[in-house]
C-alpha cells in the first residue's frame, strides 16, 4: 500500500450535475471517436478504444450511447476531424499541470490554454517541461463496501496490479499502462464493479499551496479547464487538502 489517494478528485468529478455529466459523456465520446479513426471500431484489436469503453462504463455512459459513438465514428467520413494535443505548464507557485485536449481547431484551443494559464497566475510551457514529473499508470477504483480486502489484493496482484492503496472507503489499484486492459478484464470476470477505471498520470511529488490567493487562482484555473469543451483530462501535482 503506497502513494497518494486520487479517489477524492475522481469522486468530486463524479458528483456533478446532469449538465456536467452530459459534458463528460461528450468528452469521452470525442476520445472514442479519435480512437476508432486511428485504430478501427473493434475493441479486440484496438486497445485504446477498449480502455475508453471501460472508462465510459465506469462513468455510467449507457451501452447504447457507446455503440452509437463507435458506429458513427466508423462510418461518418464527413464529421469533424479531431486531434489530440497535450499542453504543459505551471500553475501558481510552480504547480505542474498537464492538459489533454481533443480539438478540431488547434489555434483556438492553444489560445484558450494560454489565456487560462496567464490569467490565473501560471504560464504555459514547452512540451516536456513538466511531463517528466508524472508516470503513466492505469487506475482502477473499487468501492470497499463488503469487499474482502485479502481476496481483492490477491485477485488484483494476479491480474497484474503494481500497487494497491486502501483509502477513503475505496481500493485504488494501479497497473502499468500495458497491463491496464488485461487487469480490467480479469477483475471484471472475478465479479468486481468499478467506481472508476482509466489511464492516468501520477505525479512523483506534490506541491502544497499556502497562500490564499494562489489557492483561489489554482481552483479557478482548474474550473476553467474543466469547463472547456476541448479539454479531456487535467493532471496536476497540487496537494489539495479540500479534495
Amino acid at each position: 500500500m503506497s502513494g497518494h489517494s486520487k479517489w477524492k478528485n475522481i469522486m468530486h468529478k463524479k458528483e456533478k450535475t446532469d449538465l456536467q455529466r452530459a459534458k463528460i459523456f461528450t468528452k469521452i465520446g470525442k476520445e472514442m471517436t479519435i480512437a476508432v479513426r486511428e485504430g478501427g471500431p473493434d475493441p479486440a484489436s484496438n486497445s485504446k478504444l477498449k480502455d475508453l469503453i471501460t472508462k465510459a462504463k465506469s462513468n455510467n455512459v449507457p451501452n447504447d450511447n457507446i455503440e452509437r459513438i463507435i458506429k458513427k465514428a466508423a462510418g461518418d467520413s464527413d464529421a469533424a476531424k479531431y486531434e489530440t494535443i497535450n499542453y504543459e505548464g505551471y500553475g501558481p507557485s510552480g504547480v505542474a499541470v498537464i492538459v489533454e485536449t481533443t480539438t478540431d481547431n488547434r489555434n483556438r484551443t492553444g489560445a484558450d490554454m494560454r489565456h487560462y494559464f496567464d490569467k490565473f497566475g501560471g504560464n504555459l510551457g514547452q512540451t516536456g517541461c513538466v511531463s517528466y514529473l508524472f508516470a503513466d499508470k492505469g487506475l482502477i477504483v473499487i468501492e470497499s463496501n463488503g469487499i474482502d480486502e485479502e481476496k481483492l489484493m490477491e485477485d488484483a496482484l494476479t491480474a497484474g496490479a503494481e500497487d494497491i492503496l486502501s483509502e477513503d472507503g475505496v481500493f485504488e489499484i494501479y497497473t502499468s499502462p500495458d497491463d491496464f486492459s488485461a487487469a480490467c478484464d480479469s477483475l471484471e470476470q472475478a465479479g468486481y464493479k468499478f467506481a472508476s477505471a482509466e489511464q492516468t498520470k501520477i505525479p512523483s511529488n506534490y506541491i502544497t499551496l499556502t497562500d490564499e490567493e494562489d489557492i483561489t487562482k489554482m481552483n479557478r484555473l482548474l474550473e476553467m479547464l474543466d469547463d472547456n469543451d476541448d479539454v479531456i483530462n487535467v493532471w496536476h501535482n497540487w496537494e489539495n487538502s479540500e479534495e
